[in-house]
């Protein structure tokens, strides 16, 4: 048995992988923590006996839990919106332990990413938008996806995002350039996850979709993480090293 800590367990996915870990019978839940009075708050020690720690929190409470971590444990987030110093952060624990971080957990958008690269490259002159819609509670935006599938068109296309990305467009923008690469972001409902990338060219648009219907599809990825990462040696990883795809 994998013994698992769970960091912002009060949440929606927090929820569910509590439940997933309850439910299996290779794993263990050695503690869950949040800023919820029903939990623990994560402090020193709480999460010690924890081979591997799942965070789905903040990114304040992913810079809680890097404060506190042992060397030796190994980590799974999902936490979106981090910023700098949390990604340098966790590249440093990566030097330590197994770090897995990804935006999204579902097989599905990882099969995707890879899809949505090869379809850049192939299609250069070709206009690429990127449209997502998120449940009305959603903090960041553009979503964390979003941005991850705007660095593998830019990757496709041997593009730097930061030079090229424009989010939403209003009034007076002058004519769209071909290098861009357009972000959109919907807010409303209780919407899992949706995310469309359209490529379009002279009297043709593909579009490459995925729609996550329930989170579920993110708590089953983020826990076949985790066991994944209990077997590794340290590094930084992401959904596509636990998925095999490169």
């Amino acid at each position: 048995m994998t013994p698992i800590g769970v960091n912002g367990a009060a949440g929606r996915m927090g929820m569910l992988l509590v439940a997933g870990i309850m439910e299996s019978s290779d794993l263990t839940l050695a503690g869950a923590t949040d800023v919820d009075a029903a939990f623990p708050s994560l402090a020193p020690g709480v999460l010690d006996t924890a081979s591997v720690i799942i965070d789905f929190s903040l990114p304040e409470g992913t810079s809680h839990l890097l404060s506190v971590v042992n060397d030796d444990q190994a980590l799974v987030v999902g936490t979106t919106g981090l910023g700098p110093e949390q990604i340098s952060a966790l590249r440093a624990h990566a030097t330590r332990a197994p770090t897995v971080v990804a935006t999204n957990f579902s097989t599905g958008v990882n099969l995707l990413i890879g899809l949505v690269e090869q379809a850049a490259r192939a299609l250069p002159d070709y206009h690429l938008e990127i449209l997502e819609m998120h449940h009305g509670f959603k903090r960041d935006a553009p979503s964390g996806t979003a941005l991850t599938l705007g660095r593998a068109a830019a990757s496709g296309r041997d593009q730097d995002l930061e030079e090229i990305a424009v989010h939403g467009r209003i009034g007076d923008v002058g004519p769209r350039t071909t290098d861009e690469i357009g972000f959109h972001a919907i807010r409303g409902g209780d919407v899992a996850g949706e995310h469309t990338v359209y490529l379009a060219g002279a009297g043709e648009r593909l579009s490459l979709s995925h729609l996550a219907t329930s989170r579920q599809a993110f708590a089953s990825g983020a826990l076949r993480a985790a066991r994944w990462a209990a077997t590794q040696e340290p590094g930084l990883y992401t959904m596509r090293d636990v998925l095999g795809l490169g």
